[in-house]
């Protein structure tokens, strides 16, 4: 299966950077490899993900609070959004509009 990462969960992906590696030098890179992690174990279990806003399945990272959300259309998973879990659900369902 492939993965195609869209410009809004690429924008996400490097607010999520930049606020790591405020936090520590070098964080934000290994938040960067964590999520590219996660992502690419959607070509094995892409769908196995429960749904979530009615139409995104969502994958929770296994290092930091984040959820990638991300939808499945001919054989390719289409990551539309990689938010912290700690925002409110009301802020993620706007996002994700």
């Amino acid at each position: 299966m492939k993965i195609k990462i869209l410009a809004s969960a690429d924008r996400d992906l490097i607010d999520g950077y930049r606020f790591y590696e405020r936090q520590a030098e070098g964080l934000g890179s290994y938040f960067l490899d964590s999520l590219f992690s996660d992502i690419d174990s959607l070509a094995i279990y892409a769908g196995v993900h429960s749904i979530f806003f009615d139409k995104y399945n969502r994958l929770l990272s296994r290092r930091f609070p984040f959820a990638i959300y991300y939808r499945i259309k001919n054989e390719t998973v289409f990551v539309h959004a990689v938010l912290d879990c700690r925002r409110s659900p009301a802020w993620t369902r706007k996002h994700l509009k």
